[in-house]
């Protein structure tokens, strides 16, 4: 069986749904507000919080070029300098997010765009690091981030076949022990239209791993059938109020919303992990007594030869089975049968 390997769980087809709540730059510039997410991440039921890891300058430059504003999406019309500076999460808040991550029972991890940010986190114990769907073309990033010999889950987004291929050889052969992919649609918000969710199953087969969503849609819809088609780690982003703006509140889940995805996610693995299943089972199992049985439609006295006015097909399931009427006929009573008795072998 495919597994992705944490320090703290093993994840496998069977395993329950391991939900990450990405902050990204929602924190608005505060690091109360990153705190409170992280809060309302482990509200939610996550299992795990995600940050990311640049800054303006090593993630883009500052250059007045047209090749440095970004045309069309959320962001049209703005610099990337100026929209990095606004949405990185400061190096320094790091350590006190990590912290309380794990004070709230919570993994923290983080995605690093650079090789800088890749040594930071490792200082900071990083128990595993992500790959942004953007960056699995960045060759030399993957070298750098399989070489910390850590489990990756790395988003595919845009990537053809062959790039997320050599994306996955360049990790493994780098030293990365464990990986996940997780299928995405680089579009923000993703209409469930564009979703093409069955290239989750086929991920798994092709690589050989545990794979999931990175869901950037607003409702739960996308999550649940990702879910039911056996993706195993699922990434949504929080804010805390759409309404307060912020360079992703546009594509980001409220707590309340999360809270709701998560309990369908759980209910749709529930409802899907136990495989094919025929025949009554716990829960229906006493409604077997409202099916049709055979029962005497009178009193029928010893030594009656029987015949189909001496019997009824009728609720509830207590006699011999409907099926069974034609080898009961032209039989003979061995006992007195009252009316209203549910038919039995022993009874002819």
């Amino acid at each position: 069986m495919t597994t992705f390997a944490l320090p703290d769980r093993t994840i496998d087809s069977r395993s329950p749904v391991f939900v990450i709540a990405e902050l990204s730059g929602n924190h608005n510039g505060s690091k109360a507000r990153a705190l409170e997410l992280v809060h309302a991440a482990a509200e939610a039921g996550a299992d795990a919080v995600k940050l990311q890891t640049y800054t303006a300058d090593t993630i883009t430059m500052d250059a007045p070029g047209e090749w440095f504003r970004i045309r069309g999406g959320p962001w049209d019309g703005r610099g990337l300098y100026e929209l990095y500076q606004e949405a990185s999460t400061p190096w320094e808040w790091h350590a006190d997010l990590f912290a309380e991550a794990k004070r709230r029972g919570l993994v923290c991890f983080s995605t690093p765009f650079d090789p800088t940010a890749v040594d930071y986190l490792e200082e900071l114990g990083a128990p595993l690091h992500k790959v942004a769907s953007f960056e699995v073309v960045d060759i030399p990033l993957l070298e750098k981030i399989g070489a910390t010999k850590k489990p990756v889950i790395m988003s595919t987004g845009m990537a053809s076949l062959a790039e997320i291929d050599a994306a996955v050889k360049t990790l493994r052969a780098h030293g990365c022990p464990s990986l996940a992919l997780l299928h995405c649609v680089s579009a923000y918000p993703a209409r469930a239209a564009d979703m093409h969710l069955a290239t989750i199953p086929h991920l798994a087969q092709a690589f050989q791993c545990v794979a999931g969503l990175s869901d950037h849609s607003l409702t739960a819809t996308a999550a649940v059938a990702a879910t039911a088609l056996g993706a195993r780690v699922l990434e949504k982003h929080l804010c805390l109020r759409r309404a307060d703006g912020g360079p992703d509140s546009g594509f980001s889940l409220e707590p309340a919303e999360l809270t709701a995805t998560i309990q369908a996610v759980r209910e749709a693995h529930a409802a899907t992990i136990q495989g094919v299943a025929y025949g009554p089972g716990t829960a229906d199992a006493a409604n077997v007594q409202f099916r049709k049985s055979l029962f005497s439609a009178c009193d029928i006295p010893v030594g009656t030869v029987i015949t189909r006015q001496h019997l009824r097909d009728i609720r509830p399931g207590h006699g011999l089975p409907p099926a069974d009427l034609p080898r009961i006929l032209g039989r003979t009573a061995r006992v007195f049968i009252p009316r209203g008795t549910p038919l039995a072998w022993d009874q002819f």
